[in-house]
């Protein structure tokens, strides 16, 4: 009994122990680093000791420093959007002088995110960063509260210009380009169908849906869309079950709006074609045609430099492909074709890099994708010849009451969709 009563209190004291390790989250070191986001140091773990918000550990910050927070909505390994963010972040840690940064990870939009961005305020983070549509309206009530931090939201629409404004870019310049390479693919393989698993019906999901289309009648008139919902930003299981329906489906081609490179291990299963998101890394296997990716480093330090000399002003951020912020994987410099695309015609690879080199240049913007004239899948014109698109109507719906230059700001899918209104 005696030696049992010893072993139970050693259990005892190592869970202890253990506990008061934390749940510290660790970088991915196994992940190739992109060259214009490399980062030699990560961020600080969350901090042991910390109170917690909705049952998660809110990070100190370091006193003399430049804090900088960031809320992550899924894992910051995910392979896509969260990990994308995440090496921004260490970027951040690397080139901006005497800043200290920590993240959240896996925070649901909501109230209980609202209690995050709360507790990191108190805390005294100087600037803090939520990496989700669903975390506007917790930040905006959060910032009212909290006038001495800045609150930058990723692909909102809200700001109150003064400590709280949203920041997005021109992924659709990306979209479109692939659009023209799934749509030039499908054609060559006698599959004139692709697919678009989409996350939440919001106007970022159809701006890019639409671009998407855009470029695929652009090298394949005949091809046609198909568009899932998956009502998720993060659920490999979810996103491997819809891509899987779109391939079912005849689909060809499958594009991704969500976090991980599930639809492309779909891909490689079944012996088609799929374009993953939002991270360099994740066009790994071999029927992974192409990634329209974020480098989100360089726009993050010229953020947090902009608070620290004052300049910075909150609003509507949105930055195109001439920051060097986006990316197309296999076209951008060190990087190869993918199997994909290298049997495809050599006119039409050329034609992607002069645009691209274009769009770097700002000699073609997000506006020029979307120049008339367009029609709607139902035939109707939505933008006329001679006209573009404007920033309202790429960021709206009609039920916004935003005034759009289009009387469907971007409640509308391009002609060659199948798929009905949300």
């Amino acid at each position: 009994m005696r030696q049992l009563y010893k072993i139970l209190v050693l259990i005892v004291a190592l869970a202890m122990f253990l506990s008061a390790c934390g749940p510290a989250a660790a970088p991915a070191t196994e992940a190739p680093v992109a060259p214009a986001a490399a980062a030699t140091e990560a961020p600080a773990a969350v901090a042991t000791e910390a109170p917690a918000a909705g049952g998660m550990q809110i990070p100190d910050t370091v006193a003399g420093k430049f804090n900088v927070a960031m809320v992550l909505i899924g894992p910051h390994d995910d392979g896509g959007w969260s990990q994308a963010h995440y090496e921004g972040l260490q970027y951040v840690e690397k080139e901006v002088a005497n800043t200290h940064v920590a993240y959240v990870e896996n925070v649901p939009e909501g109230a209980d995110s609202e209690q995050v961005f709360r507790s990191l305020a108190r805390k005294g983070f100087n600037l803090i960063i939520g990496t989700s549509f669903g975390f506007g309206d917790p930040m905006e009530i959060v910032a009212g509260e909290f006038p001495d931090s800045m609150f930058i939201h990723l692909t909102g629409i809200k700001s109150n210009k003064t400590n709280f404004g949203n920041l997005m870019g021109a992924m659709e310049n990306m979209k479109y380009l692939a659009g023209m390479l799934a749509g030039a693919r499908a054609k060559k393989d006698g599959v004139t169908k692709i697919g678009y698993m989409a996350t939440f019906p919001i106007p970022e999901e159809l701006r890019l849906g639409n671009a998407i289309a855009l470029g695929m009648r652009k090298t394949c008139p005949e091809c046609t869309m198909d568009v899932k919902w998956i009502n998720t930003w993060h659920d490999p299981v979810l996103e491997k079950e819809a891509a899987a329906s779109l391939f079912d489906a005849g689909a060809q081609v499958v594009f991704t709006g969500a976090d991980t490179p599930a639809v492309a291990d779909v891909a490689q299963e079944k012996g088609k074609w799929g374009v993953t998101y939002d991270w360099y890394g994740s066009c790994k296997v071999e029927h992974c045609l192409t990634a329209p990716y974020w480098v989100w480093g360089p726009e993050y330090a010229r953020i947090a430099n902009g608070i620290i000399a004052k300049t910075y002003v909150p609003g509507w951020d949105y930055f195109d492909a001439n920051t060097g912020a986006l990316g197309l994987y296999g076209f951008m410099e060190g990087q190869e074709l993918t199997a994909g695309v290298k049997d495809l015609d050599p006119a039409l690879i050329q034609e992607i890099r002069d645009t691209l080199v274009k769009m770097q240049k700002g000699e073609f913007t997000r506006f020029d994708v979307f120049a008339g004239p367009i029609k709607d899948n139902k035939g109707n014109i939505v933008v006329e010849a001679g006209k573009k698109l404007e920033q309202v109507d790429l960021d709206a719906f009609p039920e916004y009451n935003l005034p759009c230059t289009v009387k469907a700001c971007m409640k509308w899918w391009a002609e060659g969709i199948t798929a009905e209104l949300p």
